[in-house]
C-alpha cells in the first residue's frame, strides 16, 4: 500500500504568518496602536529561523525565500501533491515569546482568527490547532473555549519548552478545557527561550538547539506522567510533534525502571509509565530519526509495542526528506493505512465528523 493510495491525514503542516502586519486586522485598535507605538516588528520564533535550510525546502520557497505563506502554495505543494484527505495546520508563530500575558492573548487570538479567515475558510481539507497564550492558563482556557466551537480546530498547541514543565498543576486548567472539548494536546518542538534549550546551558549553534529538542520532549513526558496529568484527565491524548521517535523506547525503559524503585513518591502513578504513555501519547513521524530499511523500521515499531502511537506527518514546509519520500524509506506497507488514516482518526475525533 502506497501513501497516495490511502488519502492520508497529515498531522503536521505549518501555515506561516507572512508578517506581523497580517495579524493587525484581527486585533482591536488599542493593540494595533500599541504595537505601532512600541515599534514591534515581529514575534518570529528562532526555533525555526526563516533562512535556515531546514526551515523550508528550496523548491517550496517563494521569490522572497519564504514558504507556506498562503493556502494556494500549501494546497499545490502538499495537499494535492500527496493526495491528502486532511492536514492539521500548526502555526508556530512566536506567541509564547511575549512577556506580557495580555499581549500574548491578543496575539494568540489574532493568529487563530487569521487561520480561520485565510486558511480554513479557503481550503476544506485543512484543520488547525488552537494557539493559546501559555503564559496565562486562565487566558489560554478562554481561547480554547472560544475557538473550540469551530469544529475545524482539532487540537490545542503548546511549545515543547516554556516557563516550566508542562505537568505542573499550574497548567491543568488547560488540560481540563481540552479534555472537555474532546481536543488532544499537541506539543510541538520549539521554545519560548526563557531558559537554555539544553540541560547544560545555552548552545552556540542552531544545530545544537535543533538536536536538543528531543531532550525537552523527554522532560515534558516525564513531567506529564509523574505529576499525574493522565490520572487526573483519563481521556486526554497528547501528540508529540517533531519530537523524533527512536528515543522513546529507551526513555520509557529507564522511566519505568526508576518508577518501580521510587513509586512511593508518586502514588497516583498506579501502573508502569510505559503503559500510560502507550495509551495516551502519540508521535508524528517527521523527522524520523532512524536508519533506512524495512527490517530496522519494523524492529523500532516492535519495540514501541504498539502500532497505534505513530501519526503520519510531512512537516511541510520544513525540509525533512527529499522529493516525495514523505514516508521513511523502507516503511512497512502493511502499516501505511494505520499510521496515515486510522491512527489520526482515533487521535482527532473531530475529523470523523467529515468522513463519508
Amino acid at each position: 500500500m502506497k501513501l497516495l493510495d490511502v488519502s492520508a491525514i497529515d498531522c503536521d503542516v505549518h501555515p506561516t504568518v507572512p508578517d506581523l502586519a497580517d495579524l493587525l486586522p484581527y486585533m482591536e485598535p488599542h493593540w494595533r496602536d500599541t504595537i505601532s507605538d512600541r515599534g514591534i516588528e515581529a514575534f518570529e520564533s528562532i526555533s525555526y529561523p526563516p533562512n535556515a535550510p531546514l526551515s523550508a525546502r528550496p523548491d517550496w520557497r517563494d521569490e522572497r525565500g519564504r514558504a507556506a505563506q498562503n493556502v494556494t502554495s500549501l494546497a499545490t505543494q502538499a495537499l494535492d501533491r500527496w493526495n491528502l484527505r486532511f492536514a492539521v495546520g500548526n502555526c508556530i508563530y512566536g506567541v509564547h515569546m511575549a512577556f506580557s500575558e495580555d499581549l500574548a492573548a491578543v496575539l494568540a487570538r489574532a493568529v487563530n482568527d487569521w487561520l480561520v479567515r485565510e486558511w480554513l475558510d479557503r481550503e476544506p481539507r485543512l484543520r488547525a490547532s488552537i494557539v493559546v497564550p501559555l503564559q496565562n492558563p486562565e487566558l489560554a482556557v478562554d481561547e480554547i473555549r472560544r475557538r473550540s466551537e469551530d469544529r475545524r480546530f482539532v487540537q490545542v498547541l503548546l511549545p515543547a519548552m516554556a516557563e516550566a514543565p508542562l505537568g505542573r498543576r499550574h497548567f491543568w486548567p488547560i488540560y481540563s478545557a481540552a479534555e472537555r472539548a474532546g481536543l488532544p494536546i499537541g506539543i510541538h518542538a520549539g521554545s519560548s527561550y526563557r531558559h537554555p534549550v539544553t540541560p547544560v546551558g545555552w548552545p552556540s549553534h542552531y544545530v545544537e538547539d535543533y538536536a536538543s529538542q528531543a531532550q525537552a520532549f523527554q522532560g515534558q513526558l516525564a513531567s506529564l506522567v509523574c505529576e499525574g496529568v493522565f490520572t487526573k484527565f483519563p481521556n486526554l491524548k497528547v501528540v508529540l510533534i517533531e519530537s523524533g521517535v527512536t528515543w522513546l523506547t529507551p526513555f520509557l525503559w529507564r522511566l519505568t525502571k526508576f518508577w518501580r524503585g521510587l513509586r512511593s513518591e508518586v502514588p497516583w502513578v498506579d501502573r508502569p509509565p510505559s503503559e500510560i504513555v502507550r495509551e495516551h501519547v502519540r508521535m508524528t513521524i517527521q523527522p524520523f530519526d532512524a536508519p533506512d530499511g524495512t527490517e530496522r523500521l519494523e524492529r523500532i515499531i516492535d519495540h514501541l509495542q504498539s502500532d497505534r502511537m505513530l501519526l503520519f506527518s510531512s512537516d511541510f514546509p520544513h525540509w525533512q526528506f527529499d522529493g516525495d519520500e514523505v514516508l521513511p524509506n523502507g516503511f512497512p506497507e502493511s502499516l501505511v493505512g494505520r499510521i496515515a488514516v486510522d491512527n489520526p482518526l482515533e487521535t482527532y475525533p473531530r475529523m470523523k465528523e467529515c468522513m463519508p
